[in-house]
């Protein structure tokens, strides 16, 4: 699986702990951005450019997770479900990330760098990645419904 990470300036330093901690852990992980800290930038850049490599290796079929950090987690969210194909939710805690992952099968994390300390999101993303869709009947046929909304 390739994961994509990118932040704005308040969730630079958390981003640079968690590429670190997902390369220490093997797991292939690629930097969307910024590379450097860039007080004026814009969470829009950087989170769009994590769901669009998602959304891409997606439909090639490949397996593919995103995470999009800013200092609240919600413009990063906005921004990523605004890419077609992706379900991003914001993490708050353990049980929610993984409710997250078995019943509305979340292929992008949002997490808010003003509100998680290292530890907790680290605990979060390891279980975003780790933790398998259910595949049950209802989950699937409400991803469905999203999907038929999304194409119009």
């Amino acid at each position: 699986m390739k994961v994509y990470i990118g932040s704005d300036h308040r969730g630079f330093e958390l981003k640079k702990t968690l590429l670190s901690w997902l390369l220490e852990n093997n797991f292939t992980a690629e930097d969307k951005g910024p590379h450097e800290y860039v007080k004026t930038d814009d969470y829009v850049d950087y989170a769009s450019s994590v769901a669009e490599a998602v959304t891409k290796d997606i439909q090639k079929g490949e397996d593919a997770k995103g995470i999009v950090i800013c200092g609240s987690g919600f413009g990063v969210d906005f921004t990523a479900n605004k890419i077609k194909g992706i379900r991003c939710g914001i993490g708050f805690g353990k049980a929610q990330v993984e409710h997250g992952r078995t019943n509305d099968d979340i292929n992008v994390l949002a997490l808010a760098a003003m509100f998680t300390d290292a530890e907790t999101a680290k605990q979060m993303v390891k279980i975003f990645l780790e933790t398998p869709f259910s595949n049950e009947e209802r989950h699937v046929r409400r991803i469905e419904k999203i999907s038929k909304i999304e194409n119009g």
